[in-house]
């Protein structure tokens, strides 16, 4: 069975700020690569209409895949409509039976915004249920029992929603696929307006290339990195199965443990 990686987040541009380092490397090491966002970007915009916003976006992701030469999954709900609720768990429940992922990566259970950590909840519960056969996913699809593993992205701004600073279990050096990152989130062309305006974020690539940079001091090792956390193996995988780490370390010894 080809091994595969799943990146799963809310947004268009959620992949490329906290992730897309990691996910670059993975694909060198082997992985198929998967993206999706499960919203889709409709309200990221302060002049053009949701509809307008969302067909850009779309278009933004799906141009960022193809950099890593990523399979691209569509969204399946607008902004702020990412509500733990069963039919959008059916069907992320289904994506995850028809990719069989060995990794996920996916935001941390606790970050600044609901968006974020509803869809945590939902890929938590998506990958539980992939080989339960009396759960009904839409569409349909016969259960899976590869074992995956879920890693877990530190929060937008490096800290929990009481300001506190997140510590992960290791960080992977991301340096030699900074530029790959960087020109993933330059796709994104229609956020650099939005985020000036709303979260002051005057240059939304310097900024990307700043949070990398302080996780890299982080680490205390490299210049540029992602931070990790792999969740508990209950109900997804054997408990020592950890394929991040053996696929990242084996290939590139990129990967150190955290403190």
């Amino acid at each position: 069975m080809a091994r595969r990686a799943f990146a799963i987040v809310a947004h268009p541009d959620d992949i490329e700020f906290m992730m897309a380092g990691t996910l670059a490397l993975l694909g060198e090491a082997g992985y198929e690569l998967h993206y999706m966002t499960v919203a889709n970007g409709s309200c990221g915009s302060v002049n053009q209409d949701a509809r307008t916003i969302a067909e850009q976006r779309r278009q933004e992701s799906l141009d960022a895949a193809a950099v890593i030469g990523a399979v691209y999954h569509e969204s399946l709900c607008d902004d702020m409509e990412i509500y733990y609720e069963r039919h959008l768990l059916q069907r992320i429940a289904s994506r995850m039976r028809k990719v069989e992922p060995e990794i996920i990566l996916t935001h941390p259970p606790v970050d600044y915004m609901e968006d974020h950590m509803n869809t945590c909840r939902l890929v938590l519960s998506a990958a539980f249920v992939r080989g339960m056969p009396n759960y009904p996913v839409q569409p349909g699809r016969a259960p899976t029992e590869q074992p995956v593993a879920i890693y877990h992205a530190l929060p937008y701004g490096l800290r929990d929603p009481l300001r506190r600073r997140v510590q992960p279990d290791f960080y992977v050096d991301i340096t030699s696929k900074l530029d790959t990152k960087r020109t993933m989130l330059a796709k994104h062309r229609s956020q650099k307006e939005f985020l000036d305006a709303t979260q002051g974020i005057d240059s939304y690539l310097q900024h990307m290339e700043e949070l990398s940079r302080e996780m890299g001091q982080m680490s205390g090792r490299y210049t540029y990195a992602e931070g990790w956390t792999r969740h508990l193996a209950l109900g997804y995988g054997p408990p020592n199965f950890d394929p991040l780490i053996a696929a990242l370390s084996h290939q590139t010894m990129e990967v150190i443990i955290g403190p």
